[in-house]
Formats: C-alpha cells, sequence, structure tokens
C-alpha cells in the first residue's frame, strides 16, 4: 500500500474499519491514562524530593498513579487482544473477497496468474497480520498519542515541547529512506515465493510422471536455488529491520536527551520548578515511543502490506458483467459464430464456431487438445466471454443472448462436469450433493456411473469421509462421483468434459450408456472428448480442428 493506511483497505473489507474504529478508542483511553499518570507521579515525586510534602501527603497521588499504571496495562492487552481478533477477520474477509472475485474473473484470467494467486492465498495474506497486530496499533498511537501528550508538555514546557516537535520530523524521514530500500526488498521476496511456489506446485502436479520418467530428481537443484533466493531475500529483510531499528533508537535518545540537559540547565539555575521539570521528563519519552515502534514494525509487516496491495489489485480487476433478464427453461442453447482468442495464444480457439445443443439430444465436440473445446464449454457457461459471436438461449419461440442473461439463473439449469474435477471435502453422501434425494435416486445414479461398486466395497459406504478433491479416491473413481453428482442433479443440460480420461475401455462404454440414457430423459447433453465410444452414441457431433469448425454431423 502507497499509504500508511490505505482507505481502499477500509473501504473494500468491513470488518478492517470496525477494527480500526475499536483499536484508534482504546487508544485514546490509553492516552488519558499516560497523561494522567504522568502528571500525578510528577507531583508527587517533586514534592517529596522538594521537601514540601511529606508521604502522607502524596500517598493518594501515589495512589491514583499505580490505577492509571493498572489501566494502561489493561488497555495495552485489550489492544492487543482486539488486534489479534480483527486480524484474524480482516485476513478471512480479504481472502473470501480474493478469492470470490478471482472465482468471478473467470478461469482464462486465472489461468495466467494461478500462481501469483495460489501465493497470495495460501502464505501471503497469513502475512498481514503483524501489520494489523503491530503497526497499525502504534500508527494510531502517532496519529493520536503523540500530538496529544506534546500539548501537554507545551502547556508545562514550551521550549522542551518545541525541542521535541524539532527533532520529531527527522523520525519520518529516515522511516522513509530506509523504507525506499525496504520496498525494494520486500517486492523481491514476494516474487521469489512466487517462483518458488509455482515451481513446487508444478512438481507435484507432474511428480507420477517425472518418477514414471526416472526424472523425480531432476527438478530438485532448481527448487533449492529459488528456496536460497527466499532466504537471501528474507535475510536482507531482517537486516534492513534490525539497522532501520538501531537508527531510530539513536534519533529518540538524542531528542530526550537534548530536552534532559535543557530542563536540567534550567532546574540548577532555579529558572524551572521541579514537579514541571519531572513532568516534561516523564513524558517527554512516551512522545516518541510510538514513532519508535512504528518505524520497528514496519518492516516486520512490510510482506503483509505487499501481499495487500496485491489483493486490492485484483479487487479493482473488471469482472465480465452478468446480465439481468430472466431466464425461464431453456430448451436450446447456441454458439452463433463464436470466437475467443485466448492470450498467449496465436489463433483464435474455438473460431466461428457455429452449432447447438438441445433438450433430448446429445451434442460431441471433438478435436485435438488447443482446438477450444473446453473455451466453447466455458463460453457457454459464461465463464468466458467471446470476442466475436454470442451464446444464446431458447426458452420456448423466445431468444435471448447469453450476455443479457441471469447467468445465475441460467447456470442452476446446467450440470457441468469438467475433466479435473473440483470435490469438496465431506462424506461421499455430501460430496455428491444427495441431501436433497433419497437413497434410491442416489443409487441408481452411482449405478448408472460406475460408483455403486466403489461405494459398496468401503466399510462405511456413503458415509466415508474423503478430503479436499475427493483425496482417498483414484482419478477415475473421483471422475465417477463427479459424474453421479452431475446425475443427481436435476438440471436439464449437462456438460461433460472428457468423462472417459482416466476409465478403461469398458467404463467409457457404461459413461455411453449414461449418456444417452440421460438425453431420452430429456437432459440436453454436451459432451467434449476424443472417445469413439461417446463420438458414436451422439446426435450431433461438431469437430473443432486448429482452432475452426470443419465438419458438423448428425
Amino acid at each position: 500500500m502507497s499509504r500508511p493506511l490505505d482507505p481502499a483497505l477500509l473501504r473494500a473489507v468491513g470488518s478492517a474499519r470496525s477494527a480500526v474504529i475499536a483499536t484508534a478508542l482504546l487508544v485514546v483511553a490509553q492516552t488519558a491514562s499516560v497523561v494522567v499518570g504522568a502528571l500525578l507521579l510528577a507531583r508527587a515525586l517533586g514534592g517529596l524530593v522538594a521537601g514540601t510534602a511529606t508521604w502522607s501527603e502524596v500517598v493518594l497521588a501515589i495512589g491514583w498513579f499505580a490505577l492509571t499504571v493498572a489501566a494502561r496495562v489493561a488497555l495495552t492487552s485489550a489492544t492487543e487482544w482486539r488486534a489479534h481478533r480483527g486480524a484474524t477477520r480482516v485476513i478471512a474477509e480479504l481472502r473470501e473477497l480474493t478469492l470470490r472475485h478471482v472465482a468471478a474473473l473467470g478461469p482464462r484470467w486465472l489461468a495466467v496468474h494461478r500462481a501469483e494467486v495460489t501465493t497470495l492465498l495460501t502464505r501471503g495474506l497469513d502475512d498481514l497480520e503483524p501489520y494489523l497486530v503491530r503497526y497499525l496499533p502504534q500508527l494510531l498511537q502517532t496519529a493520536i498519542l503523540t500530538p496529544a501528550i506534546l500539548v501537554v508538555m507545551a502547556s508545562q514546557d514550551l521550549l522542551a515541547a518545541a525541542t521535541i516537535a524539532l527533532t520529531i520530523p527527522l523520525i519520518p524521514l529516515f522511516m522513509w529512506l530506509i523504507g525506499v530500500a525496504t520496498q525494494r526488498t520486500t517486492a523481491e521476496r514476494l516474487a521469489a515465493q512466487q517462483r518458488l511456489n509455482a515451481r513446487v506446485l508444478d512438481l507435484v502436479g507432474g511428480l507420477a510422471t517425472l518418477r514414471s520418467l526416472g526424472r523425480a530428481r531432476g527438478s530438485v537443484g532448481r527448487v533449492r536455488e529459488l528456496a536460497d533466493a527466499e532466504r537471501r531475500g528474507t535475510i536482507a529483510t531482517l537486516r534492513v529491520a534490525f539497522l532501520s531499528g538501531a537508527a531510530l533508537e539513536l534519533l529518540a535518545t538524542l531528542s530526550v536527551a537534548m530536552v534532559a540537559v535543557g530542563v536540567g540547565l534550567r532546574l540548577v539555575e532555579g529558572r524551572f520548578d521541579l514537579v514541571t521539570g519531572l513532568a516534561v521528563l516523564i513524558l517527554a519519552p512516551e512522545v516518541l515511543a510510538p514513532l519508535r515502534l512504528v518505524g520497528t514494525h514496519f518492516h516486520a509487516s512490510a510482506d503483509g502490506v505487499a501481499a495487500v496491495e496485491r489483493s486490492l489489485r485484483i479487487l479493482d480487476e473488471p469482472t465480465p458483467t452478468s446480465g439481468t433478464q430472466p431466464v425461464g427453461e431453456v430448451e436450446e442453447v447456441v454458439w452463433d459464430r463464436v470466437t475467443v482468442a485466448p492470450p498467449g495464444r496465436a489463433r483464435p480457439a474455438p473460431e466461428d464456431l457455429t452449432a447447438s445443443v438441445r433438450r433430448g439430444r446429445v451434442t460431441v465436440l471433438q478435436g485435438a487438445s488447443g482446438s477450444g473445446k473446453t473455451t466453447a464449454s466455458l463460453a457457454l457457461l459464461g465463464l468466458v466471454a467471446p470476442d466475436a459471436g454470442a451464446v444464446r438461449l431458447r426458452t420456448g419461440a423466445t431468444w435471448r443472448d447469453l450476455a443479457d442473461a441471469d447467468l445465475d439463473q441460467w447456470r442452476r439449469q446446467v450440470s457441468w462436469v469438467p475433466q479435473h474435477p473440483v470435490l469438496e471435502p465431506g462424506t461421499l453422501r455430501e460430496v455428491a450433493g444427495a441431501g436433497a434425494v433419497d437413497d434410491e435416486t442416489l443409487g441408481r445414479a452411482a449405478a448408472l456411473a460406475g460408483f455403486a461398486s466403489v461405494v459398496a466395497s468401503l466399510p462405511r459406504g456413503w458415509d466415508t469421509p474423503v478430503g479436499g478433491r475427493a483425496h482417498g479416491l483414484s482419478a477415475g473413481q473421483r471422475q465417477r462421483l463427479a459424474l453421479t453428482r452431475a446425475l443427481v442433479s436435476p438440471a436439464p443440460f449437462l456438460v461433460l468434459d472428457e468423462p472417459t480420461a482416466h476409465l478403461d475401455s469398458a467404463r467409457a462404454r457404461e459413461v455411453a450408456d449414461v449418456v444417452r440414457e440421460a438425453a431420452a430423459s430429456g437432459t440436453g447433453v454436451l459432451v467434449l472428448t476424443h472417445a469413439a465410444e461417446l463420438v458414436e452414441i451422439a446426435d450431433d457431433v461438431v469437430t473443432v480442428a486448429d482452432g475452426a469448425p470443419v465438419a458438423v454431423a448428425s
């Protein structure tokens, strides 16, 4: 963030506003306890040292001073406790907002920024906690406590207040000079983290292939280099933080020393009373303490600040707009000369695609990898906006462009099984989305999808828990579970992206039977595939080659 407290963060995250307000109120109370405590202590000690008061006369002031100390300790603890709670809520809300916005930006945008988004949502935003717990409270103390105490000092001794006021600007100046170097170091460290995460994710994703080829250790050296780069970046950040902390401490010490020398000389000359001098000496360090701590904690929170800045940039990315026209029960969906130009590709894929998916019929989109089959299905779902042409929906005799339609209403009519389905953690019954159907319907869908035998082999059946992405199941079993979930859905359209990619020929024929039966029941089925078993049972076949549809057969 370019500013210590970016208003964009307060506008985007509601819990950040409540955290700042609560912390500011606690800081105001701390300021009052500091000022009152300093004046009480100066009066008690001044009277005792000068001999103008006895212990019995100052015991009440000492008691009130003890209460202010206890209040300050309690308020400091409350501020830290509230900051921790607020940080947890802010991070969770910002992560949710960013994740939802990334999903709204669509798969095309995510494909380009996948590694960056993964780093940001998993590790980057967690670094925001030092900013919210340490830096932000000290920043508010600097804005509230420092001016208030400086005004109180001026009411006691104008010369001491002027001395502190002249030295205060030096601390922000040094913080800015150090911050310029820290910003570059932090940006380099975040980039190193993103490269390391992307490399590790690619390595883990292709580990099975690398092991089968005997190349599992081939990337160890590159991963080690990236890890060393991150370690060096971390050490550089810590080095700057330690040096800046020492510089700020030196400046604060010199400022307080100048005030102390001035007060001492005037006390010796008899031009200053002891109570006022003690009050000024007690308050002088309190004026500079928040500024010193702001400089110290700024470096500890720099990684989180950089992550928030990136998160706010993502939230500023324009999302594809959704229409507002209501969508009735759709009978047919058509690609009308649809062209999509994926980023980084020399040719559109698909290009000038014209085809349709109708209720009660099976449409197969076939072609080589990269020809645009998946992109065409994403355009049908409204997840990718065509660069030319349009996707149209027919409801009875009425046609409507998908760009003008309410996407949520349309997507509720589509059950989508991508090539790599994402299955939430839970029991098999929960993952299959079977909360609203009876066991007979669920069992029939599982039998059609070829998943019933898998359930029968598990001791707990449908109550078997599975982890994220249905961890514990093979790729083929996950595909069949996703197909079961699609068949359980009452949606009138079914989109299957390579449903037989992880299945043998016998299972592929079973999937073909399922597709045929779904179409016979009135469902419009779109299949993206290379499998001959599915092409054979199709009512309409659209062949896409090199980005352009070349043949349509019925």
